[in-house]
């Protein structure tokens, strides 16, 4: 009897699946990841490259392990990651050694911290993976999110962000409320730069208003 997969990108369309020409506004609810933090450019710090050898490891061995021992199957999500700097206009500018990242794979809710740990173990024992014991399972709720699909290379997100930064959210009484998000929906190692599709995500909050106060003449 053939196990149907959970696929996060179909049970969540509407984020998985998003415009390229508009920002769209979204509410993320709650999702698990396994996640590696780490920080630097993710062209040349060797801890990225350990970062996702770590995360897609232990992605498998988890995909395995729920189809053997639970009957449930999964398609392994898109690698995840979130960006932050001291300054935001550190991502326009491209400042990349200055950023700080975790990268993350999503989890159905049935994964628990005893199946990362035995995956982790699992892993490990196969080949020596440095990021490992840097793994962790983490709970993220984004809420309210504005988002468009970046279509072509990471580099060349600047217009949309920058767009995004300095138009879309003072334009919409939004401001930052988290940090910066991107979904690979392409694998970058098969996929021509000009033929990535990246979606740019940000958490928002709306800006509070300034109530003024007149005060009348005694």
């Amino acid at each position: 009897m053939a196990v149907d997969k959970y696929d996060i990108k179909k049970a969540h369309k509407g984020l998985y699946a998003t415009s390229s020409k508009e920002f769209t506004v979204v509410d993320v609810p709650e999702f698990r990841y396994i996640a590696v933090d780490g920080r630097g450019d993710p062209n040349t710090a060797p801890a990225y490259a350990n970062a996702l050898e770590a995360l897609y490891g232990v992605a498998y061995a988890l995909k395995f392990a729920s189809k053997r021992t639970l009957s449930r199957d999964f398609v392994v999500g898109p690698l995840e990651g979130l960006w932050r700097a001291d300054d935001p206009a550190a991502f326009v500018a491209r400042r990349k050694e200055t950023w700080e990242w975790t990268m993350m794979i999503s989890q159905p809710a049935w994964i628990t911290e005893d199946m990362v740990q035995a995956a982790v173990d699992s892993a490990s024992k196969k080949k020596d993976l440095p990021a490992l014991g840097d793994l962790r399972l983490l709970t993220l709720t984004e809420g309210t999110c504005v988002q468009i699909l970046h279509i072509g290379s990471y580099d060349d997100e600047t217009p949309t962000l920058d767009r995004l930064h300095n138009d879309y959210l003072p334009e919409n009484g939004l401001t930052f409320n988290g940090d910066h998000h991107e979904v690979y929906l392409s694998d970058a190692r098969r996929t021509a730069p000009a033929k990535l599709k990246t979606i740019l995500r940000q958490p928002v909050t709306s800006v509070p208003q300034l109530t003024a106060t007149v005060s009348g003449a005694t």
